[in-house]
């Protein structure tokens, strides 16, 4: 049985180049050209903020949620920034964002990247 390649990437800019250039950029290709079997773009901290207000990411994010690329964001942070309903309405997963980290982190399955 071979092993599955996982991606986390932990999204916590708040810099739409960053988000435009780096996460949803290489997001929209990673399962496509088969870099990795599965991956998440978890949604952390200032990019909550970043993707409700920018309707030129929301349509990158969609791209990359068309590809099948998952994506979570901390319910704490969304909450935090008044923002919760806009992403689930986007289709983002609100979840406790801390357990699932520490897991991929300290686990042999997935690799972590933040930007």
């Amino acid at each position: 049985m071979s092993k599955i390649n996982k991606l986390l990437i932990v999204w916590s800019s708040g810099e739409s180049e960053v988000a435009k250039k780096l996460v949803l950029l290489y997001g929209s290709v990673m399962l496509e050209r088969k870099y990795w079997d599965e991956a998440t773009i978890m949604i952390w901290g200032p990019s909550a903020k970043l993707l409700t207000q920018d309707s030129a990411l929301q349509e990158q994010m969609k791209v990359v949620q068309n590809s099948g690329v998952k994506f979570n964001c901390c319910v704490v942070c969304s909450d935090d920034y008044g923002v919760s309903e806009q992403l689930s309405a986007l289709g983002v997963e609100l979840i406790h964002t801390g357990e699932m980290l520490t897991e991929a982190l300290q686990g042999d399955d997935t690799k972590v990247i933040t930007f």
